[in-house]
């Protein structure tokens, strides 16, 4: 072989070698770069599962305060409840037995009496908000009428 190819064929032969560690340093470049972006997700998903666990505890804290508030407010009605039957039944007691306050509950209600309890059907809060608007100012006590 002589010298001329002998150099050739060494050039050659580290033309590749700087060739293959190149193309090997790109592959180490492309993998620490998706290094980094998968370990930024990774840090980015681990920061959304932390919040979505303390909304989750909060939101479990919420339920809980509304369940003791619900039940709470049933045994509430249930108190109502029971103190109506009672007031009922003693009312019917005494209209059974005393004929004075019998005669005076089958009396019809007076017409201001009357009125105070008519209402007309109302659908929805903004309804009755106007409905209370509109029918005017019931007097105060000690006010005389105005005619």
């Amino acid at each position: 072989m002589s010298p001329l190819r002998q150099t050739l064929f060494g050039l050659a032969l580290l033309a590749l070698v700087a060739l293959l560690i190149w193309g090997q340093q790109q592959r180490i470049t492309v993998a620490q770069t998706q290094t980094e972006l998968a370990e930024a997700k990774a840090t980015r998903a681990r920061e959304d599962a932390d919040r979505n666990l303390t909304t989750a505890n909060a939101l479990t804290t919420t339920l809980q305060r509304e369940r003791t508030a619900q039940n709470a407010l049933r045994t509430q009605q249930d108190q109502l409840r029971q103190g109506l039957e009672k007031r009922e039944r003693t009312i019917k007691e005494l209209k059974r037995e005393n004929a004075e306050l019998r005669d005076w509950a089958a009396q019809p209600l007076p017409d201001a009496a009357r009125r105070l309890r008519e209402r007309p059907a109302l659908t929805g809060a903004d309804a009755y908000r106007q409905w209370l608007s509109g029918r005017g100012a019931v007097p105060v006590t000690g006010d005389p009428p105005s005619q």
